[in-house]
């Protein structure tokens, strides 16, 4: 287990991480972790490892682009000094170049977004234990589809952001995709974006198996 006695876990990134969280701080009981993945990895780590006291928050935000996660990069997450910080962030940047194509001003084309994300992790690498990164992801079986093409290539980005700054990378996609084998897209995501609890539940297995999580503790 990466996560060491007492540490604070930041997790940032759209409305897959936001889940109706409480603003604006997503911590606590209540509901104020949401009701996504986050509130899961908080529910298995404190039940699991309740001798490690991690504490959990979620400053997810629906809607989000990276171009809008460096705005409040300060506040949402320099400012909350984590020890260890996850990013999932992409989808937007990608799903409104398709269901929006004549708005152009709400594109984030994929040099801006390798650009900021890039600048991003540089600025926080050094302040914080460990960093992990998620790939955005889109539920769509068929890889030759447009938005999955699109969204795959973001993914790419972010591998290679993980791999040149020394961090922990889920590959979200994969994960989705191995269940995808079985399920039907709509199982795990009505739009085959925002995850159902099986969705969610993936995601989730995803990030803890990457920091270490052990599941017959």
């Amino acid at each position: 287990m990466k996560l060491e006695k007492g540490q604070k876990f930041l997790l940032v990134g759209d409305s897959i991480t936001d889940c109706d969280r409480v603003k604006p701080e997503g911590e606590g009981l209540f509901g104020a972790l949401g009701n996504g993945y986050v509130s899961y990895v908080d529910g298995l780590l404190q039940s699991v490892y309740p001798e490690l006291g991690i504490r959990v928050v979620n400053k997810g935000i629906s809607g989000n682009t990276v171009r809008d996660l460096k705005k409040r990069w300060e506040n949402d997450v320099i400012a909350q000094k984590p020890d260890w910080l996850s990013i999932m962030i992409g989808i937007n940047d990608v799903w409104r170049q398709y269901d929006t194509p004549f708005i152009k001003d709400n594109h984030v084309y994929i040099e801006e977004y390798e650009e900021t994300l890039e600048k991003l992790i540089q600025e926080t690498r050094p302040t914080v234990k460990g960093l992990i990164l998620m790939t955005p992801y889109y539920l769509e079986k068929n890889e030759e589809d447009a938005m999955r093409q699109t969204m795959d290539q973001y993914g790419q980005v972010v591998k290679r952001i993980a791999e040149n700054y020394d961090c922990q990378f889920v590959n979200t996609q994969a994960a989705f995709d191995l269940v995808l084998h079985e399920l039907y897209s709509a199982t795990l995501a009505w739009d085959r974006v925002h995850p159902t609890p099986t969705g969610h539940m993936v995601i989730t297995r995803a990030l803890l198996n990457k920091i270490g999580f052990d599941w017959n503790k």
